[in-house]
């Protein structure tokens, strides 16, 4: 499975990005915005950062504005993957060569028409579905399920992820990538069993005085 972390914090980016863990970047308005800084430096500094790909989302809601942002949005690094919410653009964009993500996705309705509109990237929100009591996982059971019937290339890329947990099982299922905070990314290394092993060994060894070098 692929990780990206779903940011715009540059130096989250930075550390996280020399762990080697990081396969590529997802950004949306919002977390742009919390940054201060303008958009599309932000968006070059990412894409220097990470050699994978690095969503950007166009603001326009129509057609033709949401073309003419992606002509911008390509221009600043060739790893930009643009994410849009509009099955007609994604179609436009990949046959123009361009890298898409389809964002928004709840339901498989939804997947397949991205993959069939030639979609690099599909990203259905298992956390947002899980805020209105539904299962986010099972639509990415039904999405992984689906796209193994047929030869799509589009990756299902899991994104409003909200804990470690959501990651475990969206790799049990056989999802290509998951966009998680890096606060998520960096709790997979944890757990209290874990700590608490190492300080019984760390203990037990300061015990007998030795050292190995």
């Amino acid at each position: 499975m692929k990780f990206f972390i779903d940011t715009a914090d540059t130096a989250e980016i930075r550390s996280l990005a020399a762990s080697g863990l990081l396969d590529g970047v997802t950004t949306n308005p919002s977390l742009v915005a919390k940054t201060g800084k303008p958009f599309l430096d932000v968006l070059a500094d990412i894409c220097e950062q990470v050699p994978g790909p690095v969503s950007a989302e166009v603001a326009a809601t129509d057609f033709d504005g949401m073309l003419a942002e992606a002509r911008v949005l390509r221009g600043v690094a060739k790893n930009v993957a643009v994410k849009v919410p509009l099955i007609r653009a994604c179609r436009r964009l990949a046959d123009d060569g361009a890298m898409v993500n389809v964002t928004l996705c709840f339901s498989p309705a939804q997947a397949i028409l991205a993959a069939k509109a030639g979609a690099a990237f599909v990203s259905p929100f298992v956390g947002r579905l899980d805020d209105v009591a539904e299962y986010g996982m099972s639509l990415i059971a039904d999405i992984v399920q689906i796209f193994r019937n047929y030869p799509f290339k589009t990756e299902v890329l899991v994104a409003s992820v909200r804990s470690p947990l959501h990651v475990a099982e969206a790799a049990k299922l056989g999802a290509h990538v998951c966009t998680m905070p890096p606060a998520v990314l960096r709790s997979l290394f944890n757990h209290p069993l874990t700590d608490k092993g190492l300080a019984a060994f760390l203990a037990d060894w300061a015990k007998t005085g030795q050292r190995i070098v």
